[in-house]
This record gives C-alpha cells, structure tokens and sequence, in this order.
C-alpha cells in the first residue's frame, strides 16, 4: 500500500488530537472539519478500501464507531450526524488508506451535504442481483 498521511500519523510523524486508540484502531479530530467534532476513524492495518481489510480490523472498528458516535453526541449536544466511508477515487476517497468520518450535523455549521438520486429498483433485476450476491459473499 502507498505511504499515506494517516500513515505518517500511525507511525506519530504527524502529531493528531487523539479521541481514541486500541491495538487495531485509531480515531483524532479532522484538522479539516467541516463541523465541531468531525471525527476520523482509522484502522491501525494498512488496507486502501475497505474490501481490502482483515475481518478482524472490520470488527474493531464495528465495534468502536457507536462508542465514538455516542461520545460525539454527548461533547457536543448534536443529534444529528453522518457517517461516511468511501472506496477508491471514483468514490471521492482522497486518502488512500482506509478510513470513517463522523461528521456531527448542525443546523449552525453546515457539516455535511448531500446529493441522493435514487432510482427504482426492478423487482426481477433485484432478486436475480440478491441472490449474485448472497453466492459470492458465501450466504447459503
């Protein structure tokens, strides 16, 4: 994997303002917010996109992202917040190194838009899709 920023924090060559740490995970404040308390979220294995990483990293960040939410929510009186994670830069991934935002959403500052163009979904196309994907991800 490519030398990335968050490797360069891992390794503590950069400095971060650390939330959290664990043998698998790391989370700090965005030097970039786009709110008060914009959380990033990584694991400590190095895998650019989430298809990538150990089962074991999946787990220990599931099992940390609600800590970290409940924290945020409660430090920063929010209700309201986005967690986001992308894959490749055709997903507007930026830093290669897999990685969550937690991004709290206020009516004050902003945080987080969106733009959602959903579409309907063929009810033969999408069983026919389910069952593709219930074969390959091993599903019985």
């Amino acid at each position: 994997m490519a030398e990335t920023i968050f490797s360069k924090i891992l390794r503590g060559e950069i400095p971060c303002h650390k939330v959290y740490e664990d043998p698998r995970v790391l989370a700090f404040l965005d030097v970039n917010p786009l709110s008060r308390g914009h959380l990033l979220v990584i694991p400590k294995e190095p895998a650019a996109t989430l298809d990538a990483l150990s089962d074991d990293s999946a787990a220990a960040l599931g099992r940390v992202l609600p800590r970290l939410c409940r924290a945020l929510k409660r430090v920063t009186g929010v209700e309201a917040y986005n967690v986001l994670q992308n894959n490749g830069a055709g997903a507007h991934q930026a830093v290669f190194h897999v990685h969550f935002h937690i991004i709290p959403k206020t009516d004050a500052d902003g945080g987080l838009g969106l733009r959602w163009l959903p579409q309907k979904l063929d009810p033969a196309s999408g069983a026919a899709l389910a069952t593709e994907l219930a074969v390959a991800v091993g599903t019985p």
